[in-house]
């Protein structure tokens, strides 16, 4: 599989992690949006386009953002819990999203990384000139 275009869309505030969105099309047949650059402790990364996890109220069954404490439909209290969380494992914000989509290889996800950090160097370039 090959990536046949990537395109930037940089975010304005250069004080915050976040800095890019880009847009990657395969084989010129599939696209992924979302994908987002993000400043790390290490340098940049992306990270996949992914969902909040939500889970049913026990009573009308709306939908609710994972750890809510009342309905946001019918106002029942819900149980914090859940989802069980294995005891090694922290409670934290990536618990609480799922990939939509992502590289199931890490020779791909190298690869991925690459092009897209690549194209956002180069369009941030684009701009200081």
């Amino acid at each position: 599989m090959e990536i046949t275009e990537v395109r930037i869309t940089l975010k304005d505030s250069p004080d915050k992690k976040l800095k890019s969105y880009a847009t990657v099309t395969f084989d010129s047949v599939f696209v992924v949006r979302n994908i987002k650059v993000i400043e790390g402790a290490t340098g940049l990364f992306i990270a996949m386009p992914s969902r909040k996890v939500k889970h049913p109220c026990p009573k009308c069954f709306f939908k609710n953002e994972l750890r809510s404490r009342y309905c946001n439909q019918c106002a029942a209290a819900l149980m914090v819990d859940v989802i069980p969380q294995r005891v090694e494992e922290p409670v934290n914000s990536q618990s609480e999203h799922k990939d939509i989509a992502h590289p199931i290889t890490q020779q791909f996800r190298e690869y991925l990384q690459k092009r897209v950090l690549e194209e956002y160097e180069q369009e941030k370039n684009k701009i200081k000139i």
